[in-house]
């Protein structure tokens, strides 16, 4: 954990609503800043600034949380009709928390290309 790291906060439970998932490994949570009907962000509990700080040691973690981001969505009733997953790396690409995390969309007809 990062201590000035608001996403490692929220997955220990020292700020935010309650999680939409969680358990030991991974945090889910609904974006505060909704970019569609659904939009919860599935987060690592262990701190990794960005896909590009990953290592070969995370490679069942990451797994997990692509993974845990389907079982949300089939739980959310976005299964059959589609959504989108979103992993931001770097500044120009939108990150703007250095916390690994996964955007889970849905709930509306997406556009392509995106961004």
């Amino acid at each position: 954990m990062s201590n000035d790291c608001i996403f490692c906060k929220i997955a220990a439970g020292e700020i935010g609503g309650p999680p939409v998932y969680q358990d030991e490994e991974v945090t889910a949570f609904r974006d505060i800043n909704p970019q569609a009907p659904h939009h919860i962000l599935v987060i690592p509990n262990e701190h990794i600034s960005s896909l590009n700080e990953a290592a070969d040691g995370h490679q069942a973690l990451l797994g997990k949380l692509l993974l845990t981001a389907a079982k949300i969505a089939a739980d959310q009733g976005l299964a059959e009709t589609g959504y989108r997953l979103v992993l931001n790396t770097g500044p120009q690409a939108g990150q703007t928390v250095f916390h690994i995390h996964l955007h889970l969309l849905g709930g509306r007809r997406m556009a392509w290309p995106p961004g």
